[in-house]
């Protein structure tokens, strides 16, 4: 009888273990709502994207800075303009890497 409650009490341990990092990491890293300030796009250093799940529930656009992580809401203007920009500075680079691979 104290096998088995043994048994039992050690699978729901080592169930409760394997699971804590798994959604701590998750709910660290996921946005849960939008900054409400306008960053400067200086201090961009990139950006990454936020899609809906059951775990994260907003769409966002994530801007990397020097001192961390922006939330931004996607529908706003200024965040999509900032989105084009970068975009275009990376093609820029990649034209310029391009031709002196050629």
């Amino acid at each position: 009888m104290a096998s088995v409650r043994v048994r039992v009490m050690l699978m729901v341990l080592l169930s409760v273990c394997h699971l804590l990092p798994h959604s701590s990491a998750v709910y660290y890293e996921c946005c849960r709502k939008y900054s409400s300030t306008k960053i400067a796009f200086v201090n961009i250093r990139g950006y990454s994207v936020q899609t809906m799940t059951e775990m994260c529930p907003i769409n966002a656009i994530i801007f990397h800075t020097k001192r961390g992580r922006v939330c931004t809401n996607p529908a706003l203007n200024w965040v999509m303009d900032y989105i084009d920009r970068l975009r275009r500075t990376a093609r820029m680079v990649h034209m310029r890497t391009a031709q002196f691979l050629k």
